[in-house]
């Protein structure tokens, strides 16, 4: 049971009732698409979010990137039409506007929609779907390049996603899709990316087989660093025969296949493993305070609602957590209350550890942070196993992933 993610109280909340929901991940024993519970709705997570992409200077720098390649690739010009979905606060589409390429974003969290207008990018405050995707096309915007960057697993009707999709692409467009790659996130102990905003977990496999019954056809794709380990899937529709299909399809599924994703096996045995992680967790907090260290945290997203709330981690064990992003500072992570405090904090109280949460980007981190290796301090990042780092990034312990490993 667990707050929402991405909730942060306020000073004058502290006292009142807050609601918990369950987090729990099923795996269809059909297609083995894994996936939560309905237990809330979109609304209720993502009409005002307090996540805005431009906070991570990681991510803005992976988004240029990508802006660059795929202009080049499929040859994008003012004549042509971008669409991103779940487009934030146009962290991704400035960098098409600035080359005078037309875009248009769809984002349903109004605040973060507000900022993109803010810079220029012109945004539909609504969710994405069939009934978008008609919207879209009645106005003649269909489009050349379509891109969902990590919102494929945040969409509770993915037949209506992915039709929206086939809908609002040219027949001779090109789709992008990033997401966390399940493969990674099993393999590697990734449980804290699990989340109620997060209704869906990928495999190649799977998200192959969904496209395919919408008429779409995967051409390419690609393994990225992000988040832990993610994918770039290509698409476009299945009657487009210019495109070929290339051999990275074929690799992807072997490789899935060796790691067992195919069988039901390798998903039920997960829970054990996240169970051992949490233990792992906690006994090295308990040792640090015993020694009299202090701990703080880096970090407020939704990975650190997750492994906070699941692993019991308060202010008995962190005296705070801090984060870049403004709008969440001076308030309190919802169900262990926390609270946060702007990245300054940490150089101001000197503390013994550092407990990365945002542990996919601890080398951005350590970087920015240097500083904390002047008084001695060290840094921990929990995920995939406890370890503990230098200031400098060098690597200095750390626990087996399972206590069997011992």
């Amino acid at each position: 049971m667990q707050p929402l993610c991405e909730t942060y109280l306020q000073p004058i909340e502290l006292n009142k009732v807050e609601s918990f929901y369950p987090l729990h991940v099923y795996v269809c024993k059909r297609c083995l698409l894994v996936q939560l519970e309905e237990s809330i709705t979109p609304e209720q997570i993502f009409r005002q979010y307090a996540y805005f992409s431009s906070s991570s200077r990681g991510w803005l720098k992976h988004a240029e990137n990508y802006a660059e390649m795929i202009i080049e690739k499929i040859r994008l010009n003012e004549k042509s039409q971008v669409v991103e979905i779940a487009s934030n606060d146009g962290y991704l589409l400035q960098f098409f506007a600035r080359k005078n390429i037309p875009v248009i974003g769809v984002e349903p969290a109004t605040n973060v929609a507000r900022e993109a207008e803010r810079i220029g990018i012109t945004t539909l405050p609504k969710f994405f779907g069939r009934e978008t995707a008609n919207e879209l096309a009645h106005q003649n915007k269909l489009a050349d390049l379509l891109i969902g960057n990590n919102i494929i697993a945040q969409v509770p009707d993915l037949n209506s996603f992915v039709a929206g999709l086939k809908t609002l692409l040219k027949p001779s467009g090109i789709i992008t899709i990033e997401f966390h790659h399940l493969m990674n996130l099993i393999e590697n102990n990734q449980f804290d990316t699990i989340s109620h905003e997060r209704f869906s977990y990928f495999s190649f496999i799977v998200i192959e087989k969904v496209f395919v019954s919408h008429g779409l056809k995967i051409f390419d794709v690609e393994e990225l660093p992000t988040h832990g380990g993610s994918l770039r899937i290509y698409a476009c529709h299945t009657s487009n025969a210019s495109i070929p299909i290339k051999s990275s399809l074929e690799r992807i599924r072997r490789k899935e296949e060796a790691a067992g994703l195919a069988t039901l096996e390798k998903y039920t045995s997960f829970a054990e493993k996240v169970r051992a992680t949490k233990r792992n967790i906690l006994d090295f907090l308990i040792k640090t305070k015993r020694e009299k260290k202090s701990i703080v945290g880096y970090g407020a997203h939704a990975e650190a609602h997750t492994l906070l709330n699941y692993c019991g981690v308060g202010t008995d064990f962190l005296d705070y957590t801090v984060d870049r992003n403004p709008l969440k500072q001076g308030r309190f992570i919802a169900g262990v209350r926390v609270p946060i405090f702007h990245p300054d904090k940490i150089i101001e109280t000197k503390p013994d550890y550092v407990l990365i949460l945002p542990w996919s980007i601890k080398r951005e981190i350590m970087s920015q942070m240097s500083a904390v290796g002047e008084w001695g301090g060290r840094f921990v990042v929990p995920i995939p196993r406890v370890a503990v780092f230098e200031s400098n990034g060098k690597e200095v312990s750390k626990t087996p992933l399972l206590e069997e490993d011992e």
